[in-house]
């Protein structure tokens, strides 16, 4: 196989399962190894879907990327300009305090509480060691400078997200309480017995404490960790609702035509900071039912009523065509567009500490 296409099977969070018909004789027999429950809105009884949304594509298109060209360069190491953090212990009353480690990984510290988004500290990307995408710049917070965590959000099973050696980290020293959509619960608890793990679908909640509750919220996405586990556990968003306000977390989601967006913003009624993707979407015509492109997420953040943004998943991990900087001017030329200042939707790096001002806030 080619070396750079291996790579990329690799990085992807499984994407040589894009090879659904290939595997469908195997998955028939094996059931879902992750999840048994009834069929729901968004759940066949085997595999989960996005209702009325776009599938993954197949492993012919995925060849086609692959071997189409179009990959813009990007250097070997990406610095960033930011120092490695070291958080306070805890950030209370209003505060909101978000520290970019990297990719999708970001420490948010709000009402007393610690919370980590789909924590990766590991170098690569990747279901082996040796090969697969691999970081451009160091962690923005040494795993040893973490402050005590409380709780975990995990979006879906991608090795991009779902991290199991720094989970299993996590799970040994700060005994965090995991959420996650169904499913990843069986992954996870096999690397990290005895980790403390709340699931549900779109739409449950789950109480973090007293006056902290996390909403378990739908993403346009997919999921899978090898050959044969394609759409098998669940992906999602969530909501974080503290005294200190809302928090709208989306890890990957294609833009799915603005619905899930609206309907955040429907049932939660708008957010004091929402957390967007904005890298590793192109090609368009391969990438764009489940990650969202920059200008797609300047409408996101309009739609579900943000007040401000972080944007993450770019200049980390080299997962598809881009250059490394072409987010930062995508979102810059869409909020123009669009109206919006940038320091209302900033495009963190490693290290980066941003106090979010409070909902009336400039």
């Amino acid at each position: 196989m080619n070396r750079r296409l291996f790579l990329s099977l690799a990085g992807l969070g499984g994407l040589v399962a894009l090879g659904g018909g290939l595997f469908a004789a195997r998955r028939a027999r094996a059931g879902n190894p992750y999840y048994s429950g009834p069929p729901a809105d968004n759940f066949d009884g085997t595999q989960f879907f996005n209702p009325g949304g776009a599938e993954p594509r197949g492993f012919a298109d995925l060849l086609r990327w692959q071997l189409g060209g179009g990959r813009e360069p990007w250097p070997e190491t990406y610095p960033s300009p930011f120092p490695a953090a070291k958080p306070d212990e805890r950030v209370t009353g209003d505060g909101l305090r978000v520290t970019m480690v990297g990719h999708a990984t970001m420490l948010l510290q709000m009402a007393g509480l610690n919370v980590l988004t789909d924590p990766v500290w590991s170098e690569r990307v990747s279901p082996v060691s040796f090969a697969g995408p691999r970081r451009r710049n160091a962690p923005g917070i040494a795993f040893e400078d973490l402050p005590p965590i409380d709780a975990v959000l995990v979006s879906h099973n991608h090795y991009d997200h779902l991290d199991l050696e720094t989970l299993a980290r996590l799970v040994e020293i700060h005994d965090p309480h995991i959420v996650t959509p169904l499913g990843n619960d069986t992954i996870i608890g096999a690397a990290a017995p005895g980790a403390r793990i709340s699931t549900g679908n779109w739409g449950d909640v789950v109480r973090l404490d007293a006056e902290t509750r996390v909403h378990i919220e739908p993403a346009h996405h997919w999921s899978a960790r090898g050959s044969g586990d394609r759409r098998m556990a669940l992906w999602s968003a969530f909501v974080v609702e503290t005294a200190a306000g809302k928090v709208y977390v989306v890890g990957d989601t294609g833009f799915h035509e603005g619905r899930n967006y609206r309907a955040a913003a429907d049932r939660h009624g708008g957010f004091r900071l929402a957390l967007l993707p904005i890298g590793a979407y192109e090609p368009r015509w391969f990438m764009a039912g489940q990650h969202q492109n920059p200008s797609e997420a300047a409408q996101g953040m309009a739609l579900c009523r943000a007040a401000h943004a972080v944007g993450h998943h770019w200049g980390t991990f080299r997962l598809t065509n881009e250059a490394v900087e072409a987010p930062l001017q995508a979102l810059e030329a869409a909020l123009q567009d669009i109206g919006v200042p940038p320091d209302r939707f900033q495009p963190m790096r490693p290290g980066q500490v941003w106090d979010v001002p409070s909902q009336g806030g400039a």
